[in-house]
């Protein structure tokens, strides 16, 4: 992601290149390659509960330790993720995410992230957590 000092208010698309201005500052999003099905279908994106969430001061970045049931095939996995801009752990609980779970396990600091929780930026450039619209069983993977 670059990032931009804001000019105005205003959003651009050209080329397959978004400017969109924030109350901060602005992110210039350059459209990835194209992807194929097989691509796609070699990421395992599911939806799981949140069933632990705990303040991660070790990390280098303000960060939350989540752990997140994804249901008997997969279990209970955790995940380190930058969202205390708009989250605290303890709202967090109960909550369903969505993740990537086919990605190997990366060491942040003393914490094993297993999964990568997924989020949106928001005009700010700050996490928003994706979720579903409807309670689903966790586990549930994405098509």
């Amino acid at each position: 992601m670059f990032f931009f000092e804001k000019k105005n208010q205003k959003t651009f698309a050209c080329l397959g290149v978004v400017l969109a201005m924030g109350s901060r500052q602005a992110y210039l999003t350059v459209m990835s390659e194209q992807a194929s099905i097989a691509d796609f279908d070699r990421l395992d994106i599911r939806v799981g509960t949140v069933t632990d969430a705990r303040p991660f001061p070790e990390a280098r970045k303000p960060a939350i330790r989540l752990w997140i049931d994804f249901g008997p095939e997969i279990g209970t996995r955790q995940s380190s993720a930058q969202i205390t801009v708009h989250y605290k752990a303890d709202q967090l609980i109960g909550r369903q995410v969505c993740a990537v779970v086919n990605f190997p396990p990366r060491q942040i600091g003393p914490f094993l992230s297993e999964v990568l929780t997924l989020g949106l930026p928001d005009e700010d450039g700050e996490v928003v957590l994706i979720k579903p619209d409807f309670q689903l069983p966790d586990g549930g993977r994405l098509f």
